[in-house]
């Protein structure tokens, strides 16, 4: 409250880079080769953006209905894969992504405009929708970077060059940088800045090596766990409505993504 999404996201990135600046001093560069620097810069362009929706979504709407959407993340995850890493999925993966889809039907029915196409009309799941898109696609281009180095240095251009491109997107959307760094600054927020950079960069290391180890669409199905503490601090901080089917909902995508994760091979 009080902070612009857009600068929220860029904190939370200038933070994690300023770390890993420092590690720059240990790291050779010269012996990383072409499809790192590209897949890194594409990379944080794909994370930049998807990350400024993700929070602009989270600014509008309701987190139990936005967290749920997340699960249509690993069909988009396996769709880019089979394209850019030949990961292609089995029987069993195509189940569970039928399963996912069914569960969300549920937990976005709980919605004033039920679960129908007027529901795309609102902005807050508009955005949601293309920071999935984003994200996902990012996480494919994440994979080509640790395959093309290791999970540390992928970690470490992630937070540089989103860093970098979300820098970009508060220049290109004409925020006045200044302005609105002294009106969070007023707010007493950096405790709560470090905490958040903080569970951003142990999210973003423990999925570089759960990249490392699975298919990238197989990895993104693992992260809907989430999905039921998103409907949980939806009704406990926010006291959200219609909780019991949206456990029921996500109940169902956890279905779906244990049947990837179990039967991938």
């Amino acid at each position: 409250k009080g902070s612009h999404p857009l600068v929220v996201n860029f904190l939370t990135y200038f933070l994690l880079s300023v770390v890993c600046g420092i590690s720059l001093f240990f790291l050779r560069i010269s012996h990383l080769n072409h499809d790192f620097w590209i897949y890194s810069i594409l990379g944080g362009i794909a994370g930049a953006l998807g990350n400024g929706f993700l929070v602009k979504a989270l600014h509008l709407g309701d987190l139990s209905v936005l967290g749920p959407i997340n699960s249509y993340k690993s069909i988009v995850g396996i769709i880019s894969g089979i394209f850019l890493l030949s990961e292609i999925p089995n029987i069993w993966g195509i189940l569970g992504i039928a399963l996912i889809i069914y569960g969300s039907y549920f937990v976005l029915d709980t919605t004033d405009e039920k679960f129908s196409w007027r529901l795309l009309k609102r902005p807050e799941i508009q955005f949601r929708i293309w920071a999935m898109i984003l994200t996902a696609i990012e996480a494919v281009f994440i994979k080509k970077v640790i395959l093309a180095s290791s999970t540390t240095v992928a970690f470490m251009s992630w937070c540089l060059f989103g860093a970098l491109f979300s820098f970009i997107v508060l220049f290109f959307c004409k925020l006045n940088l200044k302005a609105e760094l002294s009106k969070t600054m007023k707010f007493n927020y950096a405790s709560k800045f470090l905490l958040l950079a903080g569970c951003v960069g142990t999210m973003q290391l423990t999925t570089n090596y759960t990249f490392d180890h699975m298919p990238v669409g197989y990895a993104l199905s693992l992260f809907q766990l989430s999905v039921i503490i998103s409907i949980l601090f939806g009704y406990k901080f926010f006291r959200e409505k219609e909780i019991g089917k949206k456990i029921a909902g996500s109940i169902i995508m956890i279905m779906g993504s244990t049947l990837i994760i179990l039967l991938k091979n």
